[in-house]
């Protein structure tokens, strides 16, 4: 056999568990694994937002960086290009003679797109492109349903799927690749190449991450085995403070530098060795959650994106600039909403409780299109997943797949119940250490009579309610 195939690799960037390097294995003797950065998922969106910001894009360098580096370690190399893949890869696959190219199967409109065209391209070439499927813990095709019928709850594909679908196996890590010098590897651009600075982390974040494979191996044989912190899962994971209230494996998941079939086998090993509760059941749920909103994506295509979402649903938005902007900054003088998105703004993270609330006061309370603040989301956040992403905002701005009715977070109840004492508002907004008692003075984004139709109570059992009422303000 002495046939050459491409490896694409897109969100999947690992040596474990990957179907498309395993497969192009199988199938030829040389073969070339390439990334390409797209400029397209750098440029400014109609908010004026990268739309992939300095945190995430540090993230995917590193992860490029790794991913170059492991596959060197067994023999081989990254062919790393900048340009349309659409273009880029048609033209290796010539230069190169290859006869397939592999890579992973996405969902969205953006993504598949990009495939439908470099399919095209292939196709005049005589050249095959393989699309595999495995961004998800369970595989598409042994799911309960074709697509178009998926549930339209979450409850129910968990029931279902947990009761009949079974997990394939791990595929094994390659030890040994081609060492090709054929073609120039091509060196990893720079931040400043794709536009972006360098990201400053403020020191009050609680994890800095780092991208690639073997960082997230690292994490998850932490969180499981050496700290020994999965046990207690369930019962943490709506912390806001410190690396271990929960895994924090979901940057690596969203990029594909961890596979969820991985997670599940070292889950169902702690299980066997440690222990077996509520808490180890828990981050498999989480993992089916990120399914979930994958497969959805696929059922309802363009919808995800739209305002009406995945309803159709009409709603009116105010659509102000300069709340959004406020919302953004964390200058809306409500502490809980304000610590939150400083914590974003300086570190690329936010909890998933805080996510939740962040993103209901700007639809619910503010009144700003939700798409602006998935936007937003979109730009910052180091674990950007596009379905999951988009899909929770459907979920919370209640056009998506909710069958409660107005769902709605009360901030002030949100900010007793988890964090009671008041320490996450302080350790994100020290300030207010020093002015309890006092006024800080940002304009008022709500009147009084917005806030009691919120039903917004203003009380003072919480450390950090709105002291010193005065219209909104600290």
């Amino acid at each position: 056999m002495h046939r050459s195939t491409i490896v694409w690799f897109r969100n999947d960037l690992r040596l474990h568990d990957n179907i498309c390097l395993h497969n192009a294995l199988k199938s030829a003797n040389k073969v070339y694994p390439v990334y390409c950065f797209d400029p397209r998922h750098y440029e400014e969106t109609s908010l004026g937002l990268p739309k992939t910001g300095a945190f995430r894009a540090k993230f995917i360098l590193e992860s490029v960086a790794n991913l170059r580096q492991n596959l060197r370690d067994i023999g081989a190399d990254l062919i790393i290009r900048q340009g349309h893949p659409e273009n880029i890869i048609p033209s290796l696959a010539k230069e190169l003679n290859a006869h397939i190219v592999y890579a992973s199967k996405e969902v969205t409109t953006e993504e598949v797109e990009v495939e439908i065209q470099l399919e095209k391209k292939l196709h005049t070439l005589g050249i095959t492109l393989h699309l595999e499927w495995q961004s998800t813990l369970f595989h598409i095709n042994d799911i309960p349903w074709p697509i178009k019928n998926l549930p339209v709850t979450f409850t129910n594909f968990r029931k279902e799927t947990e009761k009949l679908t079974e997990i394939r196996p791990l595929l094994p890590t390659p030890h040994e690749m081609y060492a090709f010098e054929e073609v120039k590897t091509g060196k990893l651009p720079s931040l400043d190449e794709l536009g972006l600075s360098t990201p400053h982390y403020n020191p009050r974040a609680a994890l800095k991450y780092k991208g690639g494979e073997s960082a997230a191996l690292h994490r998850l044989d932490n969180y499981l085995w050496k700290k020994d912190l999965l046990k207690s899962y369930k019962e943490t994971r709506n912390g806001m403070l410190g690396d271990e209230y929960s895994s924090k494996l979901s940057a690596w998941l969203a990029i594909g530098a961890l596979s969820p079939r991985y997670v599940y086998k070292q889950i169902k090993q702690y299980e066997r060795e440690r222990v077996k509760n509520k808490s180890t059941y828990w981050l498999i749920f989480e993992l089916l959650w990120r399914d979930y909103f994958r497969f959805i994506a696929k059922k309802y295509g363009k919808h995800l994106f739209r305002v009406s979402g995945l309803q159709e649903k009409g709603i009116e938005y105010y659509n102000d600039l300069a709340t959004f902007d406020r919302w953004k900054q964390g200058e809306t003088g409500v502490p809980f909403i304000d610590a939150n998105m400083r914590e974003i703004n300086s570190s690329g993270f936010m909890s998933n409780r805080g996510r939740q609330n962040v993103a209901s006061f700007l639809v619910k309370d503010l009144k700003v299109n939700w798409t602006w603040g998935a936007s937003y989301f979109e730009s910052l956040l180091i674990d950007y997943d596009v379905c999951s992403n988009w899909g929770n905002w459907n979920y919370v701005a209640g056009v998506g797949n909710d069958l409660r009715e107005d769902r709605y977070f009360n901030i002030m109840s949100q900010a007793k119940r988890y964090d009671p004492q008041g320490e996450f508002v302080r350790h994100w907004l020290p300030e207010l250490s020093e002015l309890e008692g006092k006024k800080i003075h940002y304009p008022a984004l709500l009147d009084s009579n917005t806030l009691d139709a919120a039903n917004i109570k203003l009380g003072t059992d919480y450390p950090y309610p709105i002291v010193n009422f005065d219209r909104w303000m600290y």
